[in-house]
């Protein structure tokens, strides 16, 4: 069954093509190849403020720029996010983002803000990581804290699940062979909508 998918491409620089982007077009290919449906948004290539104050998150309206961006989170049935890891985490682009589209009247709550809810309750998601490190240190030295607030602490909290992890290390000493099995087990995952 086709399913409507939604690939948040969160490596800050838009500018210039990385892996993270090459991962992403690998796994939309495998979608499409199945008949899925496919959106894509680059939050390098988005242009927004980030939030400042309480009363923004609370009460701020959501800037045009992702408005979108907001419509395309709530009709895909699933996430996929890429990023790389910066300083243990997300990038801070990528965060902002987050921050404007899940906010309270955003995605936290439901009935236009009132009542806590889980708005996005049905939809399941992926999230592929890429860094210098090791997978393996990240995920069992470093505890994977940042992976692991994505999955409990903002999709988790809306109601997304499950949330599945990919997470693909070492990529400076990655070679031209292991790069394409990453490609092929993106395009697999896409074909999947796993």
């Amino acid at each position: 069954m086709a399913k409507r998918i939604l690939i948040i491409q969160g490596h800050p620089d838009g500018s210039t093509p990385h892996l993270c982007h090459a991962l992403s077009e690998a796994y939309a290919q495998g979608a499409r190849s199945a008949g899925h449906v496919v959106e894509t948004i680059d939050v390098g290539q988005l242009d927004f403020p980030l939030l400042r104050s309480k009363s923004d998150w609370d009460k701020g309206t959501l800037p045009q720029s992702l408005m979108a961006s907001q419509l395309a989170i709530k009709s895909a049935e699933h996430l996929v996010f890429f990023f790389p890891l910066w300083l243990g985490g997300m990038p801070a682009l990528l965060k902002g983002f987050m921050e404007q589209v899940m906010r309270p009247a955003v995605g936290l709550f439901v009935d236009g803000g009132t009542r806590p809810g889980r708005p996005l309750s049905g939809r399941s998601a992926r999230i592929v990581i890429t860094m210098g490190m090791p997978a393996s240190l990240y995920r069992w030295y470093f505890r994977a804290h940042s992976l692991k607030a994505l999955k409990r602490s903002i999709l988790g909290f809306v109601g997304v699940a499950p949330v599945r992890d990919t997470l693909i290390g070492a990529v400076e000493a990655m070679d031209a062979g292991r790069r394409a099995q990453w490609m092929e087990r993106m395009h697999d995952l896409g074909r999947r909508a796993a």
